[in-house]
């Protein structure tokens, strides 16, 4: 069975939070290789990108 959204969503939050430890903490060393850096961000915007799509689903935009 699949997660909930509400789930889903937690553990996509949970994820860009770890990516964006990880990035802070590779960013502080100068012998990490940049373009692995630049691949965690591209994964961590795509990661936020799912996480407004999620919400959108649990709390659909009110047309006034």
């Amino acid at each position: 069975m699949g997660l909930s959204l509400k789930q889903q969503l937690n553990e996509l939050l949970a994820e860009h939070q770890d990516l964006d430890m990880m990035i802070d903490r590779l960013s502080e060393d100068p012998g990490v290789d940049q373009l692995s850096i630049q691949r965690l961000k591209k994964r961590k915007l795509a990661l936020k990108d799912q996480i407004e799509q999620v919400r959108s689903l649990i709390l659909p935009d009110i047309i006034a």
